[in-house]
């Protein structure tokens, strides 16, 4: 019997020492602020005791559009549309709850009400009435959300490998053959749902694994660049958004329906890469027919990430598309 505890201490033990050596701290808010947040960076309160790190770019001239990324991106990862359009249109991106340098909901609150109400408090905190809404993954689905409950507040949407739509209703247009193939995509993403296992990667992250859940993500490996794993990394670490990103990943996920979807009737432009593994182009086809006022363009040899992965011909779709509307309002 004393051997039996002497056996179990001297593992308890091991798994401490393992814990102190991989595990990885956070990053200190003040270094990642220097960075990652300069000019033009600002950081606006909105409800909630939420203070956002945004940019808010361009020509104050027309319509405004509102950026959101993707899950555990930040806002970043638009850089290459804004160069493109800042010289024609205001652009506005912001790091979302749980991620980037704004940080954690300090309510925990990370439903889909509460990202879409977000972005609504961000546009009135920039007096903003309506602006074209564009997102990119789960950045795609709050822009569902925002258009589903605050219609008057959108004049046109910009989805690029969005989710958001239900889940059944994409896999019936998917081949029986593709499904059974399907391997998750992403080791990081696939990590955030394990329970028990979810919680140590709270802890132990390791840049190797964000490294490797990019080049998951994308075709176009040039995009996974040092720099950008740093940052994925480096932010992932800011405090508190390691535990939002396992509160986001254990709770349901939360689809909007299809009539919510087919009462969208702003005009909306959807780009997908037809090689995305994460969300399948299906989810992009799905979106099309059910959109009354869509339109789709898919890149072949294109992932998850288009606006990076491609962001010549991804703009260009994209200026052409903004080019249908007619002059737009002042600034709200």
């Amino acid at each position: 019997m004393k051997w039996a505890i002497r056996i179990v201490f001297a593992i308890l033990a091991i798994l401490v020492i393992a814990f102190l050596v991989l595990r990885v701290p956070d990053t200190d808010p003040e270094m990642m602020r220097a960075r990652w947040g300069g000019e033009p960076s600002q950081y606006v309160e909105i409800g909630n005791g939420v203070t956002v790190h945004l940019r808010d770019e361009g020509a104050r001239v027309g319509l405004p559009i509102i950026l959101l990324h993707g899950s555990n991106a930040d806002l970043h990862t638009w850089e290459p549309w804004v160069e493109g359009l800042k010289a024609t249109h205001r652009i506005i991106r912001f790091d979302q709850v749980g991620h980037g340098l704004t940080g954690p909901d300090p309510s925990g609150d990370y439903s889909r009400a509460n990202y879409a109400a977000d972005v609504i408090e961000v546009a009135d905190a920039l007096g903003v009435e309506k602006f074209i809404l564009g997102g990119n993954s789960m950045g795609g689905k709050h822009a569902l959300a925002v258009a589903s409950a605050y219609p008057d507040r959108i004049a046109g949407l910009i989805l690029v490998d969005a989710g958001g739509a239900p889940q059944a209703e994409v896999e019936a247009l998917m081949d029986p053959a593709e499904l059974e193939a399907d391997d998750g995509g992403n080791i990081g993403f696939a990590i955030a749902r394990m329970p028990g296992i979810n919680r140590i990667a709270e802890h132990i992250t390791p840049r190797s694994l964000i490294k490797q859940s990019l080049e998951q993500s994308v075709s176009n490996k040039a995009v996974v660049t040092e720099e950008a794993v740093d940052r994925y990394w480096q932010l992932l670490r800011y405090p508190g958004n390691r535990a939002a990103t396992m509160a986001r990943f254990s709770a349901d996920y939360e689809p909007l329906t299809k009539e919510e979807i087919a009462a969208i009737t702003v005009p909306s432009l959807i780009l997908w890469g037809d090689e995305d593994r994460l969300i399948p182009v299906e989810a992009g086809q799905w979106l099309d027919q059910t959109m009354p006022a869509s339109s789709l363009v898919v890149y072949p040899q294109i992932g998850h990430l288009p606006h990076e992965e491609a962001p010549a011909v991804t703009l260009a779709d994209v200026k052409a598309w903004l080019a249908s509307f007619e002059v737009a309002a002042p600034e709200g």
